[in-house]
């Protein structure tokens, strides 16, 4: 009975043992694939429970279904077209999409797999680097740089059973011995437009004062020439009403004129004159009845 015992024991052992090694369980967001002595016999991308045989038959390999994201390391140095070190960091978007293919590539490993991603990443985006200058990486240049780094990851590893999904740049830094050069070359950069500025402002300022000043002395030349026109227009008239009037009684036009002299040179109290008293510019004072003007003035 016991040697019974013993073997049913052991039989329901083993049999536990082929049923555990034969069933197996395919979890969401995994993909399972089967081997029979070493080929793929089997892809099972649906969840659930599956049968196959034991091993060393048949075993399985579980690999990820869903999006995978690469990161670059810290602190990855690149060389700009200008010689310039950068800092960049990045991440690859990337998923199994043929997983035989990874398997046949990669023996299933996603350490090898990532590590060759990571390579062909850091060649590809050395390339573009250097063929560009700093600022195609800061501007919308980037877009470009970073499709033709995808592009390029993508031909690599196309026929490996990797997809790509989207490449990013998530750091862009000048490296640290090099930084305080940049700042001071920018900053010296900065003095120089500012001081072009100044000095375009002040050239205009001094062309606008210029025509200003022109201005106002082309407005000021056409009034006084102006003035001595209407001027010179009322003393012409005036003097051809004098004529008119003195035309008609010379004695008067006489009279008046020398009472304007008379006027003009004794304005001022303290005016002294010294004349001859037979000048005939005192005639009138010597006798006020000459020629006086007829009563009709």
């Amino acid at each position: 009975m016991k040697k019974r015992s013993i073997v049913a024991v052991a039989i329901a052992a083993l049999a536990i043992a082929v049923a555990s090694s034969s069933l197996f369980v395919v979890e969401q967001g995994q993909v399972a694939v089967v081997f029979a002595l070493g080929k793929v016999r089997l892809v099972l991308v649906q969840p659930g429970l599956y049968a196959k045989w034991p091993a060393p038959l048949e075993n399985v390999m579980r690999l990820e279904k869903r999006g995978l994201i690469l990161r670059s390391d810290d602190a990855e140095r690149y060389t700009t077209s200008a010689q310039r070190e950068l800092v960049l960091g990045w991440s690859l978007r990337w998923h199994i999409a043929d997983p035989t293919q990874f398997v046949r590539s990669f023996g299933g490993s996603m350490s090898r797999a990532e590590s060759q991603l990571h390579d062909t990443v850091k060649s590809a985006l050395g390339a573009q680097v250097a063929a560009h200058p700093l600022a195609a990486l800061l501007g919308p240049g980037e877009g470009a740089v970073r499709n033709a780094v995808l592009e390029r990851v993508a031909a690599a590893v196309h026929d490996r059973g990797i997809a790509l999904d989207g490449f990013e740049l998530s750091r862009v830094d000048l490296a640290a011995d090099q930084t305080q050069a940049v700042y001071a070359r920018m900053g010296a950069e900065r003095r120089d437009a500012a001081d072009q500025l100044r000095a375009q402002g002040k050239a205009e300022a001094q062309a606008i004062r210029g025509r200003a000043d022109k201005q106002r002395s082309d407005l000021l030349a056409q009034a006084y020439a102006r003035a001595q026109r209407i001027e010179g227009e009322g003393d012409a008239k005036a003097a051809a009403v004098d004529a008119a009037s003195f035309g008609q009684d010379p004695g008067f036009a006489a009279f008046y004129r020398s009472m304007a002299a008379y006027r003009a040179t004794f304005n001022q109290r303290s005016d002294l004159l010294v004349l001859d008293p037979s000048s005939a510019f005192l005639r009138y004072m010597r006798d006020p009845d000459a020629k006086k003007p007829s009563a009709s003035h």
